[in-house]
């Protein structure tokens, strides 16, 4: 641990819509009792409809974002979400080597929920082979995982396990595959860390307000493990709260299309 304030910091695209992206880094960090700090790889114009357009932020000024704040911060975890570019990737696997093992949960976001590209072709190769070995979690969903493998997507659990097997491969210490895009009443998620397959199942919340759902997850895992959470008990709870975001995000009336999750739940 850093110190007593745990902190948590977001490398990700800002979503203006504020339903995904840094926001709701940074809304789920705080709703979840950690500071939270950004760094932006890149601007979108974007609400619950879709995508208008991507304004990448050059390498060099995310290298400026990233020492400034890990040269000031004592940062416990950090949440690696949208980079649409090569160069914004390699940015970023240097930045983590210079300043050492804080622990990194990638999120490989390559669509957003209203099915628009936020990743170029030839990014994933260098998520693959630059992101993954240094990451301590990934947390791709169905299609993200099919996508890192040059695969199909996986159909039944079995498969997700034997997608995971291959990820773990690649260099994450773990991996989890997120059942959100899967069929059937349940919504199953597949951890595969050291100890061997966890499942974690919770009831499919039926709801259009998905926008954001990968981000959130993501950033309160790790917002788990800024607090000082193993990764099991982290992944559960991070599930916990994304569930109740989820069946509570009704209340929330934003937009016209998929609507965030509502983060502050327990507050509002």
């Amino acid at each position: 641990m850093g110190g007593s304030t745990p902190i948590a910091v977001t490398i990700a695209g800002s979503d203006s819509g504020g339903g995904a992206g840094i926001q709701a880094d940074l809304k789920t960090f705080s709703a979840l009792g950690v500071y939270g700090a950004s760094v932006i790889t890149a601007l979108t114009a974007q609400n619950t409809l879709g995508v208008t357009g991507i304004h990448d932020v050059p390498p060099a000024f995310i290298t400026a974002q990233i020492d400034a704040v890990f040269s000031d911060l004592a940062v416990d975890a950090v949440k690696i979400g949208m980079l649409s570019r090569p160069e914004a990737i390699e940015a970023v696997a240097k930045g983590l080597d210079s300043h050492g093992p804080a622990t990194a949960v990638l999120d490989p976001v390559m669509i957003a929920a209203s099915g628009d590209r936020l990743l170029v072709p030839e990014a994933v190769e260098s998520l693959r082979s630059l992101l993954l070995p240094r990451a301590f979690l990934i947390t791709p969903n169905l299609p993200e995982a099919a996508a890192l493998l040059d695969e199909q997507s996986a159909q039944d659990i079995e498969a997700v396990r034997r997608q995971a097997e291959r990820l773990l491969v690649l260099g994450p210490r773990a991996v989890l595959i997120k059942g959100g895009h899967g069929e059937g009443p349940d919504s199953i998620d597949v951890l595969l860390d050291e100890d061997g397959f966890l499942e974690l199942s919770a009831p499919r919340v039926v709801t259009r307000n998905t926008h954001g759902t990968g981000c959130t997850l993501s950033s309160a895992i790790a917002a788990g493990l800024a607090r000082g959470m193993a990764l099991r008990p982290a992944v559960e709870a991070a599930k916990d709260y994304l569930t109740r975001a989820l069946a509570r995000s009704e209340e929330l009336e934003i937009g016209h299309g998929h609507g965030p999750v509502h983060h502050f739940h327990a507050w509002w």
